[in-house]
């Protein structure tokens, strides 16, 4: 509880310059979290698909549409999936097409605000040293021509300077781990289905060739 207390009598020392920092990790917090949650209930393979790489051989019943439906509709290989549906009608080319622009929805969904993140990265860095530049500045007018006119007041201006760039430096690191690993997580999944896709392209090709074709 003493720790506690320390901490909030620090966070008070720091002056306005937390409140604009408190309001970046409260974002920062909020976005680690919303994506935590998103990533985990449409960025993972759904358990029914024994794995993305599979190929069916031709003439086989391996209803991939089937094997997805209890997935969220906006579950990303369910999205995926929806371009390798069987339709003779429809040309490879637009099938491919169509996976490429899926795939480029999915990477802009599931990146929602990164780009908040990055921008706290560098911003939280540069406002705990606002805080500092402020902090110094007033030691500074304690000095008059006659000497030190307030020590006590000095070593509040130094306190906030310090603690400023200390809650700076915090919250931009968190927001750095943050992004990298949701960015590290984003790869991954784009990974995962450029193999899913790739795995139902060679199904249908293998299915429209003639060493494919059904006697």
């Amino acid at each position: 509880m003493q720790d506690w207390t320390s901490v909030l009598a620090a966070v008070r020392v720091g002056g306005w310059v937390i409140y604009p920092l408190t309001i970046l990790a409260i974002l920062a917090v909020a976005i680690a979290f919303e994506r935590a949650y998103v990533f985990l209930r449409f960025g993972q393979m759904p358990g029914t698909l024994p794995d993305t790489h599979e190929i069916a051989a031709p003439g086989s019943a391996l209803d991939w549409a089937g094997r997805l439906k209890d997935a969220s509709s906006q579950n990303a290989f369910r999205r995926m999936s929806a371009p390798w549906t069987p339709d003779p009608s429809v040309p490879l080319w637009l099938r491919e097409a169509k996976a490429q622009s899926v795939a480029s929805q999915i990477e802009r969904d599931m990146s929602k605000g990164f780009w908040v993140l990055e921008t706290i990265v560098t911003a939280a860095p540069l406002l705990g040293l606002l805080g500092t530049i402020v902090g110094m500045m007033h030691s500074f007018q304690l000095f008059g021509g006659d000497g030190l006119v307030d020590p006590g007041g000095v070593t509040g201006g130094v306190a906030q300077s310090l603690v400023a760039t200390a809650i700076g430096l915090v919250v931009a690191l968190f927001a750095l781990f943050a992004f990298n690993y949701f960015s590290r997580r984003l790869e991954r999944l784009m990974d995962e289905l450029e193999s899913f896709a790739n795995a139902r392209l060679s199904e249908i090709r293998l299915a429209t060739s003639p060493a494919g074709a059904q006697p």
